[in-house]
């Protein structure tokens, strides 16, 4: 059954649709757009939006590394959907494929009564598709069962918890072996994700180390994969090789050119003969398209992307619209070349494809989505950075300034800027915490201890031979 139909009295028939899956950068910000814009439609009911993501909440990804840090509260660094886009209706849900030729989506919400396969169909007039992308691993042994990706907040936070829980094994052993094994950290990627997580964490445990006198900096080995010859592309290869001067300065080893071979019980081994024991093994060796672009009939290029027009549409298709890392969206500065799948091209695009949406109800042409790349910025741990913008090179404090100025500035919601401000405010008097909250992955452990003790304690007092 059609979940948008008449038989569910949610929408008239007369209303048009407009679903969006995925609450992600593109998924929200078009939401939030189109909201804005179609204010009166959908007060009269005359146009209805859904947007349909596992998650209640956007994660801000930029500031991922911060909050693995400490630097911020994880929760301000999402913005919740429902507070964001009052006039949208969300279903929080999985869409597990695609019948464009007959506009529906098949939905596994979550909780929801299943259907006898599993599923839900979800009608639309209007498809957006801003599922985003998941981490690309690589059959290497052992690292499904070691790795931890660093795309989520719910892994950033993992991390913060695992790598002071590691400092807390080292300080309290007295095994050499296992102590080195604690302190060592290997990031996989040189991109975005694995240098600003890597150089935010090493910036934080290295601040931690005060609160343990009998641990050292130079006991920690730090480690940094990169498969090609230049880390940061973004940044220009200037740049990128000042960063990699930078962060050997404090002594995190990067090593160009190799590949992680096996991690198969935290033993890692290197393409350059390297091997050591690691207590941690972060992958964030890049991305590719969410697997529901592919479980369905839209128009795919050679590398599982959605091939989308400049005016965000989809090849062939006049009600279908991408954008973001799900998307090959062309570059119109660069004939020839695609956008970089970034949040700074993901919520340009997003308000084009929401104004070309517009456009479509409206009968108006839709019109290309055209941005120079104004440069890029990153961190590398409190007060340091580095920067290119609009092709001016920045480096250290200046770039770590900017890099905190453009991101808070990109922050939806105004609730959110303030309370971003207020951490980074407070961190100026306060230093980081260095609390290890890992019981929270395994929240039900102490209770199950209790509830086996009471059973065996009822066990034992049934027994004949206690009586």
């Amino acid at each position: 059954m059609d979940l948008m139909g008449t038989a569910t009295g949610m929408s008239p028939p007369e209303s048009t649709h407009v679903l969006i899956v995925g609450g992600g950068y593109v998924g929200m910000y078009t939401a939030l757009r189109l909201q804005r814009k179609l204010r009166r439609d959908i007060n009269r009911g005359d146009v209805e939006i859904t947007v349909v993501d596992p998650q209640s909440y956007m994660t801000y990804q930029p500031f991922l590394p911060e909050a693995a840090a400490g630097n911020l509260e994880p929760r301000h660094v999402v913005a919740p959907l429902r507070q964001v886009l009052p006039k949208v209706r969300i279903l929080n849900g999985q869409v597990i494929a695609v019948d464009h030729a007959r506009h529906r989506v098949s939905v596994r919400l979550a909780g929801a009564e299943l259907t006898e396969d599993g599923t839900r169909e979800l009608g639309y007039d209007l498809l957006v598709m801003a599922a985003g992308s998941i981490s690309r691993t690589l059959p290497i042994p052992g690292l499904a069962e070691r790795g931890i990706g660093f795309k989520t907040v719910a892994e950033a936070i993992y991390l913060r918890n695992h790598v002071l829980g590691q400092l807390d094994i080292a300080a309290s052993t007295e095994d050499e072996a296992l102590k080195r094994r604690a302190l060592t950290f290997v990031f996989v990627g040189g991109g975005y994700a694995g240098v600003e997580a890597l150089a935010e964490l090493e910036d934080m445990a290295c601040g931690a180390l005060k609160y343990y006198p009998g641990l050292r900096s130079e006991d920690m080995r730090w480690v940094l994969v990169e498969a090609t010859d230049h880390i940061l592309p973004e940044v220009g290869p200037d740049m990128g090789r000042w960063t990699v001067e930078a962060l050997r300065r404090r002594r995190i080893e990067v090593k160009l050119d190799t590949l992680l071979k096996s991690a198969v019980d935290g033993h890692i081994e290197l393409s350059d003969g390297d091997s050591f024991d690691a207590g941690t093994l972060v992958w964030t060796a890049g991305v590719k398209p969410h697997p529901v672009v592919r479980a369905g009939d839209l128009p795919l290029d050679e590398k599982g992307r959605l091939k989308a027009t400049p005016e965000l549409t989809l090849e062939g298709l006049d009600d279908a619209f991408a954008a973001g890392d799900n998307a090959a969206v062309p570059d119109l500065t660069r004939p020839g070349e695609l956008c970089t799948p970034n949040a700074q091209h993901a919520v340009r695009q997003a308000k084009r494809l929401a104004d070309n949406i517009v456009a479509t109800l409206r009968g108006r042409p839709l019109r290309p989505y055209r941005h120079a790349y104004a440069g890029s910025v990153a961190s590398l741990g409190l007060h340091k950075g580095v920067a290119q913008v609009y092709g001016v090179k920045v480096r250290g404090r200046l770039a770590w300034f900017l890099h905190r100025t453009y991101h808070l500035s990109r922050i939806p919601t105004f609730n959110r800027k303030v309370r971003v401000l207020l951490d980074w405010t407070l961190a100026l008097f306060f230093r980081r915490e260095i609390v290890s909250l890992g019981a929270l992955q395994r929240p039900r452990e102490q209770f199950v201890l209790a509830a086996s003790e009471g059973t065996s304690a009822r066990t034992d007092r049934s027994r004949p031979d206690r009586q």
